[in-house]
């Protein structure tokens, strides 16, 4: 083997180590989750140091695994759950307190505060105003956490999404690439700088926050505290969602795919110059890459796998999510009931964080089954609530939808999934997208893989519309009549 790319994919569940293959293979895989950490007002963190060290850890056991010595380690790709945000000293190196992660709702109030700023927030980041992006995150944390206010008036604060916390730990340097920096609602999508002005409203300084590269710079050198016996470049960085884009091999306008996770990323390539949205879509950056960027239309939902996982969890209505595809099969067809999963409020293209979830149509005749495939059926839905808008918003043709994430193994979701959104669907047999997807730009970034070439070896599962119109458009009816009864009630 003349070496291979190692690539760290750090999630909203946990952090695996990944590595690839002088053809672009999957050579072997590590594991380890981290800490949800819930309290009482349902309020989410993570434990920054905590991630650190499991990146570290997966680095060593994907390379044990796989009898592989680190010095065959050519380069490192990293992708990372986005919007989650970290704070931490300059000085000290240590996280100032845990981290937001993404789906905590906890700076509502102070987005309600920013309403009338909502617009101009708009047209300059493409973004929606919502405590889901890492500005009002940030601008709670400088509001109630000492030690963050006290690191910023002594000009040591670092402000960062995941990976920037994982190049400052690593490499030393305080970075961020084009996709990460687009979902701060801090980054300017014409300018393609931080935007002054909202760091004033938001109250950032702006020196703590990261430098903005290409996607596929250099950013800096590691050797993983000292796991590997010489360093070498990190050089690809994506958030997860645009990493699965890039691994799905969406790099033209038209392509798209959806991340099925904890919640879902719907992303459509729309090239080289932005669109706003006027229905509730965002536009973010996917990437920057060899000098140029392109943008995408996304749409992103709150809680798509996380359903399944509430449903054997919190409800015991399950034992494992192999189980549900089964019992979708075996429920009533003509059950009525829908499961609209607003547990912190609806993300796009709603945007009510008040909303909260509802199961509503259920009958004498509903049990157990027809619950779970009501859960289930909700991530078809949602998806296809986005479909819908990027048809009409993107004008042009729409490629085939191109899926991955766990819940893609349920054939009964897919075969649904299809149906709703009218489209042909495509699994990749691997389906580790995100990581894939910044071991792929780390590799041709470093001169190891030819961009036209290493993607060929990807094969795909294919699912096509099966479901009659009529009982189609019925089925997807209900599921606007279920959404505007959560909306009316929020």
């Amino acid at each position: 083997m003349s070496g291979c790319i190692l690539s760290v994919d750090q999630s909203t569940q946990g952090t695996k180590g990944l590595l690839f293959d002088e053809a672009g293979a999957l050579i072997a895989r590590a594991d380890l989750p981290h800490r949800q950490i819930v309290n009482e007002q349902g309020w989410v963190e993570h434990d920054p140091a905590e991630i650190l060290e499991n990146v570290v850890q997966v680095c060593a056991d994907v390379l044990r695994k796989a009898g592989i010595a680190p010095g065959q380690v050519r380069a490192i790709g990293l992708s990372n759950q986005r919007e989650t945000t970290v704070a931490w000293d300059r000085s000290s190196g240590k996280p100032l307190c845990n981290a937001i992660v993404w789906q905590c709702a906890r700076a509502s109030e102070l987005c309600a505060a920013h309403e009338a700023e909502a617009e101009r927030v708009f047209r300059a980041t493409g973004l929606r105003l919502s405590p889901y992006f890492p500005a009002p995150k940030m601008e709670w944390l400088l509001k109630h956490v000492p030690t963050v206010r006290a690191a910023a008036e002594a000009g040591t604060l670092c402000f960062g999404t995941v990976d920037s916390w994982m190049l400052f730990s690593l490499c030393g340097v305080h970075k961020t690439d084009y996709s990460n920096a687009s979902r701060t609602m801090l980054f300017n999508l014409s300018t393609l700088q931080w935007d002054g002005a909202l760091c004033e409203l938001f109250g950032i300084p702006e020196n703590a926050l990261p430098e903005v590269c290409m996607s596929d710079s250099v950013f800096g050198q590691t050797d993983l505290k000292g796991l590997l016996p010489a360093p070498v470049p990190v050089c690809g960085v994506l958030g997860d969602s645009h990493g699965a884009l890039f691994g799905q091999n969406c790099r033209t306008p038209g392509q798209l795919k959806a991340t099925y996770g904890t919640g879902s990323s719907v992303m459509l390539n729309i090239g080289e110059r932005p669109i706003w949205s006027e229905s509730g879509l965002v536009t973010s950056l996917a990437w920057g890459i060899g000098g140029k960027v392109n943008y995408v239309f996304e749409g992103n939902l709150n809680y798509t796998g996380a359903v399944i996982s509430w449903l054997k969890d919190r409800v015991g209505l399950i034992q494992s999510p192999g189980e549900t595809a089964e019992l979708c099969r075996r429920a009533d067809p003509q059950d009525k009931a829908y499961f609209v999963p607003a547990f912190t409020g609806l993300g796009s293209p709603y945007w009510d964080s008040a909303a909260t979830g509802l199961l509503t149509g259920v009958t004498r005749t509903t049990g157990r089954a027809e619950i779970v495939k009501a859960c289930v059926e909700c991530i078809a839905y949602q998806i296809t609530d986005l479909l819908e808008l990027m048809r009409q918003e993107y004008g042009g043709k729409l490629e085939t939808l191109r899926v991955d994430g766990g819940p893609t193994a349920n054939a009964y979701l897919m075969q649904f999934q299809s149906d709703m959104a009218q489209s042909e669907l495509e699994i990749p047999q691997l389906q580790e997208l995100s990581g894939m997807g910044a071991a792929y730009l780390a590799g041709i970034s470093a001169g190891f893989y030819d961009a036209e070439t290493v993607f060929q070896g990807i094969r795909y599962t294919a699912y096509a519309p099966a479901m009659a119109p009529k009982a189609r458009e019925q089925r997807y009816r209900g599921w606007k009549q279920a959404v505007a009864q959560v909306l009316a009630h929020a």
